[in-house]
């Protein structure tokens, strides 16, 4: 997995799919995200996918919540006459309940651990544990943690451990990888030294101990001056043996030459005699180079850094990767994965004494070496343009997609107060609608959206700021470089209102409070590129003397003056970067790989032809090899509890709305989730939605501009979101819930203004300002592709089901393929006279919204706080409309009449990759097969799919996942360089599944795979949403869990013949998305059928969103 400037990727792409898959999402270091993503949303986007509760098990295809709750309806009736606070019979069953749930609400693994943990063992400074000698200690009272900082005595390696009372426990080892080069060595050597080690002598043991670990997260990262090897688990037995694979892996790989060949790139011909260039890298970085926004990111770097190591790709650049050898790979290992060029970070209540014991075995091997050294100052030259080619992005006249920012040099990361106020003044100056450069540069109409490098870089040695435009003609240009100079002058002469400052530092010491299931890989996340660059973790862990330090400079004047002036408006090095769009980008690209290949071949023997043909066949022989993977360690379903967690609620009504009630320690925050369910929308406002739910956080109200809305939310809340849902019934797949999704919180002394706010957005907002409007259709129609780009597995699932039941439709009208087209079209047509049908619409929209009767809500917040929450939800809730001339029937669940059909897509788009993908409409959450197609399609990716279409295919990804609730078993494949393989594999994976022997090993594993997402730690915001979300009850999951333990393997052949054989069961389709110039090639030839099975041709549409 690659990460520049961090970007999030993954060596194993199947663990969880929806965001580990790489997909380069530039992290800004924008101040609110650093801290409110990081400990709010309990991490970024590769800790997201370790939170999934029960039922949302490779639920992927939706990024909105599926909600569904029957019993709030019968609620609902029972207490039509509550209208008042809670009463004290339901608080007292409240006290009481809090009680009860104290052990109940723990995971397993915290009950068996717990005489583990750290609650005796003390350090003192000077002291030496098994060769390692405590250097500093400090207590960080802000984020409960107690640091204590270590240094290996033979070696120097530094060992930072956080002591704190989380079951989620954190492990890391890492080594500074900086390059000289982008022929991606860092990256390539991530992904071999993970397929196997001297210890561990099988294939890709990381990814068999997904199957055979209850871990929270498993991953690996490269970035420009690291590359770093996490994990997670709440289970102390789990912890050792993750950590036993870990350190065997970085410290003795095998680094076979076939591992190489597969993970990095080699020469293989196809059934025509035609060499190509294959390679799981290879590929993943010509699916990165095809993406607009991610080659903008990366070439500014280029740019801004010559000669430096962030001058090069340590991804890897597919024009260079060619010339990685495997000889150059093992000695860039035995260089830099050494002891003293590696730190080690660990988090948690697990004690560190057995830890530094275990890794001290390892280490005593090596002598002290000098740490690698890397050229990260670059010497100013002054301001420099440069404009190049990049893609198309999807529909729009290229001429109108040019890009252009300009970045400058900022503070060498090692001040970090510097760092530190830096953020805070690129938030202010970026962020929201309030900030000055969005009201000059998007509100002003110059364009619609920020370019994606913009933000602050704190990633490298010497920190960037980018500020640009997307979208544009080159026309405009000049325009966007006067209104950049202009609002710099006027920021350093003005300043920031001290409101938006005062806003901003609340937003960081709320998210301090919010307690997370992720805790320690945010705050490992929070110092990793720094540590590595030898800042002293410690003092950026210090945060609260920072905002005391900015607190104290801005009662006496701007205090953000000096950034503007130094590194701005005074700039001695900046870059101004064009990136035009052209049609031709992909075409040139393919040209370019030709030629390379061409010369390649060129050089080569019959004796060379020869090898590389043995070499592939070898490699396919080994791919298919069924291996012994008893060395591994293992859990065993014994050390699964055989009960839920369960977390105690409380039901009650408030002005006829049913409410939820999660009572527990929130240190002091209130949770709100509002659910609008919508079951009478027409259909022709479907597609609307997504614009609704961002027009009611972007246009403002009929009383406020958003400019000061926006400025309380963020002084007041930890924010407010509003997005579309849907879900399917537990008991029937014809009966859906789709509507909107409200959610914010709060400082307990904030409830009264968050309730205010989120009641003024609801009932007030103004859909009528048109230049806001046009503003804003035009940046979600700039953002969509490189949405597509970077998540395609999901919207290649989400078409492919949207013919076999509506709440798929739904979802793919709102949040997929659907949206993208539908979105992109209404961009076209923003004159005034159509503008005034979209406000039509989302009026008419909000007058279904602004009805009690289909809304249910669920608080989350402490004991003191529960009369306080009443009272005002009360109050916002009186201000509906007592009854609505909407036909209703009195239930926020409907069944529409929908046809399921098979049918295949195909979406071309100007991507170097593409997706596939395959879904099966099968069975609801209640029915007995239910959990049998679950563990399938657990016991199909590792044993079947991911040899196919990874390994022999060489795709970023590919697999099968089984949503309980949509009751959708479906297949997908991730930057791949051959989806027709892919499609094939989905239909052989069938025939392997029905003629092939699994073994009870391969069932117990996917079913601790299962367990494992099942039972994952999750914040205190979502204890209890299982019920709130689906009307699932207690029972009902404890009924599930007993179910999934008692799979067997017959019952795995039994769904798999009856729901997955087209023969049993044609109500399944086919989506492609990727490259636009080979895709339409194969359907014109017809070859697109010619090398699938027989039984899965069917008429292919094309969707054009060009």
């Amino acid at each position: 997995m690659f990460v520049s400037r961090i970007t999030i990727s993954n060596s194993f792409p199947n663990i969880p799919l929806s965001t580990k898959l790489r997909n380069r999402i530039y992290l800004k270091s924008r101040l609110i995200n650093m801290f409110t993503n990081l400990f709010k949303a309990g991490g970024n986007h590769a800790l997201k996918t370790n939170r999934q509760l029960a039922l949302k098990i490779e639920n992927e295809l939706h990024s909105s919540a599926k909600l569904l709750s029957r019993s709030f309806n019968t609620i609902k009736s029972k207490n039509s006459k509550i209208e008042q606070s809670v009463s004290s019979s339901i608080k007292n069953k409240i006290a009481i309940n809090q009680k009860k749930s104290k052990l109940l609400s723990l995971p397993y693994s915290t009950i068996v651990n717990e005489k583990n943990t750290l609650e005796s063992e003390s350090f003192k400074i000077g002291q030496v544990i098994n060769g390692f000698e405590v250097k500093k200690i400090n207590e960080i009272q802000e984020f409960g943690v107690t640091t204590v900082l270590l240094v290996d005595q033979r070696t120097g390696a530094e060992w930072l451990h956080l002591k704190r009372d989380d079951n989620n426990n954190l492990f890391s080892v890492g080594f500074r990888t900086s390059v000289d080069n982008s022929t991606g060595v860092p990256h390539i050597l991530e992904h071999t030294v993970l397929c196997g080690s001297k210890k561990y002598p099988v294939r890709d043991p990381f990814f068999k101990m997904l199957n055979r670990s209850m871990s929270t997260f498993m991953n690996a990262w490269t970035a420009h001056n690291y590359t770093q090897y996490p994990f997670s688990t709440q289970n102390l037995k789990d912890y050792e043996n993750l950590q036993s694979v870990y350190l065997d892996a970085v410290f003795n790989p095998l680094l076979k030459e076939q591992d190489f060949l597969q993970e990095g790139w080699r020469l293989e011909r196809d059934e025509y005699k035609n060499f190509q260039i294959k390679g799981v890298v290879y590929n993943e970085m010509k699916g990165a180079f095809s993406d607009a926004g991610s080659l903008l990111q990366t070439r500014t770097d280029h740019h801004l850094f010559p000669g430096t190591t962030y001058e090069h790709e340590s991804g890897g650049d597919p024009a260079h990767i060619t010339e990685l050898t495997h000889e150059k790979l093992v000695e860039f290992h035995r260089r830099n994965y050494h002891p003293s060029n590696s730190k080690f970070f660990s988090y948690g209540n697990f004690p560190l004494g057995p830890q530094l014991e275990k890794v001290s075995k390892v280490l005593v091997n090596y002598e002290k070496s000098n740490p690698q050294t890397a050229q990260h100052i670059v010497v100013p030259f002054g301001t420099r343009s440069v404009t190049e080619e990049g893609p198309v992005e999807g529909s729009g006249d290229a001429a109108n997609q040019t890009k252009f920012s300009i970045s400058f040099l900022m503070n060498d990361v090692s001040d970090v107060y510097q760092t530190f106020k830096t953020q805070i003044f690129s938030s202010l100056l970026l962020e929201g609608t309030s900030a000055p450069m969005h009201q000059a540069l998007i509100d002003s109409g110059i364009g619609p959206d920020f370019s994606a490098n913009t933000g602050y870089n704190t990633q490298n040695k010497i920190s960037s700021l980018t500020i640009g435009l997307q979208g544009i003609s080159q026309d405009k240009i000049d325009s966007v470089e006067n209104a950049i100079k202009k609002t710099l002058v006027e920021v350093y002469e003005k300043g920031f209102e001290s409101k938006r400052i005062e806003a901003v530092i609340h937003s960081i010491e709320l998210a301090f409070k919010h307690k997370t299931a992720h805790f320690g890989m945010s705050l490992m996340q929070m110092i990793s590129s720094s540590w590595f660059l030898d800042i002293d973790p410690f003092v950026i862990l210090n945060v609260e003397s920072n905002l005391a330090r900015l607190r104290e400079e801005s009662s006496k004047g701007n205090p953000f003056a000096d950034i503007a002036r130094k590194y701005l408006l005074n700039s001695d090095h900046s870059l101004k970067f064009t990136m035009t769009a052209s049609s031709e980008f992909p075409n040139k690209q393919t040209t370019q790989e030709a030629k390379m290949l061409a010369s390649m071949v060129k050089t080569l023997t019959e004796e060379n032809m020869n090898v590389i043909d043995e070499q592939a066949e070898e490699l396919a022989k080994v791919q298919k090899q069924v291996e012994d993977i008893s060395c591994l360690p293992t859990l065993v379903l014994d050390d699964v509890s055989r009960n839920i967690n369960r977390y105690a609620i409380d039901l009650s009504s408030v002005e006829s709305v049913p409410v939820q009630w999660r009572v527990t320690a929130t240190n002091g925050i209130s949770y709100l989730k509002a659910i609008n369910s919508i079951p009478n929308l027409p259909q022709n406002l479907v597609p609307y939605l997504p614009l609704f739910c961002e027009a009611i956080t972007y246009l403002g109200t009929k009383k406020r501009q958003m400019q000061e809305i926006e400025t309380e939310i963020d002084l007041y809340t930890g924010g407010i979101s509003v997005t579309t849902f849907s879900s399917t019934d537990y008991d029937n797949l014809s009966i859906s819930e789709t509507g909107i999704r409200i959610s914010s919180n709060c400082l307990d002394v904030n409830i009264p203004k968050m309730y205010e706010l989120v009641s003024e957005l609801i009932f007030e907002t103004d859909f009528s300002n048109k230049e806001r409007l046009r503003t804003l259709i035009s940046a979600s129609a700039a953002g969509i592709y490189n949405r597509i780009a970077s998540s395609g597995h999901m919207y290649a699932r989400s078409l492919a089901a949207s013919t076999l039941s509506y709440e798929s439709d739904f979802s793919n009208q709102t949040t997929g393929v659907g949206q993208a087209l539908f979105i992109g079209q209404l961009n076209k047509h923003v004159l005034d006279s159509e503008l005034e049908s979209v406000i039509e619409a989302l009026k008419q929209i909000q007058s279904y919204i602004l009805s009690a009767e289909n809304m249910r809500v669920a608080i989350t917040t402490g004991s003191n706080s529960v009369d306080e929450n009443c009272k005002h939800f009360a109050k916002m809730v009186s201000k509906y409309p007592t009854k609505t001339d909407k036909p209703s029937n009195n239930s926020t669940s409907s069944i529409v009449k929908f046809l399921p059909k098979p049918s295949r897509f195909i979406c071309p788009l100007p991507f170097a990759s593409n997706f596939a993908a395959r879904s099966v409409l099968a069975v609801p959450y209640t029915h007995n097969d239910s959990t049998s197609l679950q563990v399938l399609a657990k016991i199909l990716t590792p044993n079947f799919l991911h040899r196919e279409i990874r390994e022999s295919n060489g795709a970023y990804g590919g697999g099968a996942g089984y949503s309980a609730m949509s009751g959708m078993f479906s297949f997908f494949s991730y930057r791949d360089p051959n989806p027709l393989f892919s499609l094939d594999s989905f239909s052989r994976s069938i025939d392997y599944a029905l003629t092939n022997e699994f073994s009870d090993r391969q069932l117990s594993e996917s079913k601790l795979s299962l367990f494992k997402d099942l039972d994952g730690p999750i914040s205190v915001s979502e204890e209890g949403t299982v019920y709130f979300n689906y009307g699932i009850t207690d029972d009902m999951r404890q009924e599930r869990r007993d179910q999934l333990f008692n799979v067997s393997i017959p019952d795995l052949k039994h769904v798999a013949e009856k729901y997955l054989l087209e023969s049993k069961n044609n109500l399944r389709s086919d989506a492609v998305i990727g490259n636009s110039n080979s895709l339409s090639l194969l359907l014109m030839e017809n070859d697109l059928d010619a090398k699938i099975q027989e039984s899965d041709k069917k008429e292919w549409t094309t969707i054009n969103l060009e």
